[in-house]
C-alpha cells in the first residue's frame, strides 16, 4: 500500500472488520478469565479496539459486521489451550495489520494513535502470562521430554529385540506407566523443595499427565497395526508431532524461538532411539534370543 494515494472504501472496511472482530474476542475473554487484573486488562484492550473501529467508521461512514468465524475460532483456541496462547496467536496475525498501518497515507493522522495503542497491547499482553498452565510449563516439559526420550528408546530397542508388536506394546505400556508415576513423584519432591510458589501436587499431576499422554501416542501404533516397523515409524512420526505442537505452543505463549527448541528435542529423542535400536540388535544376537 503506497502513501501517495488515499485508501478506498473496501480497504477501510477491512480495517474496521479487523478491529470490531478483535473487540468481540477480547470482550468474550474478559468475561471468562480468572483474576480481576486479567479481566481489567482484557476489557481495556477491548475498549481500545472499539475506539479504533470508530476511527475507521468516521472514514467509511458505515457499520461493518465482525468476522463470526474468527470470534469462534480464537474463543475456542483460548478455551482449549489457554487465553494467553489464544491472544498471542491472534496478535501474531495482527502484525500484518500493523505493517499495513505503517504504509497508510499521511492524511490519516489518527493512525499514529492506533499504532501507539497496538504497542501498548503488546505490553499489556506480557502481564497476562500468569495462567496456571504456563506456571507449570517446566513440569510439562519434564514429562514430555522424559517420555519421548525414554519411550522412543524403549520402543526402538524392543522392536528389534522382541519382534512382536503385542509384546512391544505390552512391555512399553508397563514401562511407561511405571515411569510416569516415578517422574510424577520426583517432580512432587523437586517442586516441594524449591521456593518458587508452585503447588507440588499440581506440578506432579502436570508431569504425570504429560508423560502418560505421550506414552499413549507412542504405543498406540503397536496396538493398532500388525507390521512392526510401520508401527515404529508411526510412533516416531507421533513423537515429532508432539514435539512440534508443544514447542509451537511454547513459542507462541512465551514468545520464544521455535526452531532451535524443536530441533534440539527431535535430535535428542532420535539419537537415544538410534542408540537403543543398536543396543537391542546387539543384545538380541549376543544372547541368541529368537522371538
Amino acid at each position: 500500500m503506497k502513501r501517495n494515494r488515499e485508501l478506498n472504501t473496501r480497504e477501510i472496511e477491512a480495517f474496521q472488520k479487523n478491529e470490531i472482530t478483535e473487540y468481540h474476542i477480547y470482550r468474550n475473554l474478559a468475561t471468562r478469565v480468572r483474576g480481576v487484573k486479567n479481566r481489567r486488562v482484557l476489557a481495556q484492550i477491548a475498549d481500545d479496539e472499539m475506539r479504533h473501529y470508530n476511527i475507521w467508521k468516521n472514514h467509511s461512514r458505515r457499520d461493518v459486521a465482525p468476522s463470526r468465524f474468527r470470534i469462534w475460532f480464537y474463543s475456542l483456541v483460548s478455551m482449549l489451550f489457554g487465553f494467553t496462547f489464544g491472544i498471542r496467536l491472534m496478535e501474531k496475525g495482527e502484525k500484518g495489520a500493523l505493517d499495513a498501518y505503517g504504509a497508510l497515507p499521511p492524511s490519516l493522522h489518527e493512525v499514529n494513535g492506533i499504532l501507539r495503542d497496538e504497542e501498548e497491547h503488546e505490553e499489556a499482553l506480557l502481564k497476562l502470562l500468569d495462567e496456571e498452565r504456563l506456571q507449570y510449563t517446566g513440569s510439562i516439559v519434564l514429562g514430555l521430554n522424559d517420555a519421548l526420550v525414554e519411550l522412543m528408546g524403549v520402543l526402538a530397542g524392543l522392536t528389534l529385540a522382541l519382534q512382536d508388536t503385542r509384546l512391544v506394546a505390552l512391555t512399553a505400556s508397563i514401562t511407561g506407566f511405571a515411569a510416569a508415576l516415578s517422574m510424577a513423584a520426583s517432580e512432587y519432591l523437586s517442586t516441594k523443595s524449591e521456593p518458587n510458589g508452585n503447588n507440588p501436587f499440581r506440578a506432579a499431576i502436570y508431569t504425570g499427565i504429560a508423560y502418560i499422554l505421550t506414552v499413549i501416542v507412542l504405543v498406540a501404533p503397536f496396538i493398532l497395526i500388525a507390521d512392526l516397523y510401520v508401527s515404529l515409524g508411526l510412533s516416531f512420526f507421533g513423537a515429532v508431532c508432539i514435539i512440534g505442537f508443544f514447542n509451537y505452543y511454547i513459542s507462541v505463549a512465551r514468545d520464544v524461538p521455535f526452531r532451535t527448541r524443536f530441533l534440539e528435542m527431535v535430535g535428542l529423542s532420535f539419537s537415544v532411539a538410534a542408540l537403543s535400536f543398536l543396543a537391542g540388535y546387539v543384545i538380541r544376537y549376543a544372547f541368541g534370543i529368537e522371538v
